[in-house]
């Protein structure tokens, strides 16, 4: 009524918005706007701001930590350098409509991604730097359900019975590894397809 358009139109608009997610319908009970799920293409790296934006969500993101450290053993295998050479480590909560769907935790060889420790990640994501600075070569993607431990279940606003879906990433560039992240998705809100 409100806009004036027939019940044929209505209930195409509805089937559509349906099939899209937008809406989920429940036969004797009504439509509903469905819960928010971004998802990605887990063959492609995509902008996670791009992404949200794409959806005409807002993006927002807040910064935990950016800060330099020396690798240890570990860290020396994963990112291919010497132990005791400098790296920056960073995590950021991605934000969709103000809420959390993503924790990155990344490692990043400066030598190889300059500046990578002085940008300011709630203007544009670590993603937009390290493309710009160090094209991709080759990604090393691995996938994992995990049970989240408790400090990334709480900076996700994630249930205890909740699933965490985790995508472990490599980049290399110039035949060097660039960059290791671990990106944290509360299991509801987020999936690849």
């Amino acid at each position: 009524k409100e806009f004036d358009v027939s019940r044929m139109t209505t209930n195409r608009a509805l089937r559509e918005l349906t099939d899209e997610g937008y809406l989920v319908r429940v036969a004797g009970v009504g439509t509903f706007v469905a819960e928010l799920k971004a998802q990605s293409n887990p063959l492609e790296i995509h902008n996670i701001a791009d992404e949200i934006r794409s959806r005409h969500h807002d993006y927002s993101a807040e910064v935990l930590k950016c800060e330099p450290i020396k690798a240890n053993e570990k860290i020396a295998a994963i990112l291919n350098v010497n132990v005791g050479d400098m790296l920056i480590h960073s995590q950021v909560i991605h934000k969709e409509q103000g809420i959390p769907i993503q924790l990155e935790d990344r490692l990043v060889n400066e030598d190889i991604v300059p500046g990578y420790g002085d940008q300011d990640y709630t203007v544009d994501t670590p993603y937009a730097y390290l493309i710009k600075m160090a094209p991709l070569q080759k990604v090393e993607h691995v996938v994992k359900a995990i049970i989240a431990p408790e400090g990334i279940k709480n900076l996700l606003d994630m249930s205890d019975e909740e699933a965490c879906l985790l995508v472990e990433r490599r980049t290399w560039t110039k035949g060097r590894v660039a960059s290791t992240a671990k990106l944290y998705h509360p299991g509801s809100r987020y999936e690849l397809s």
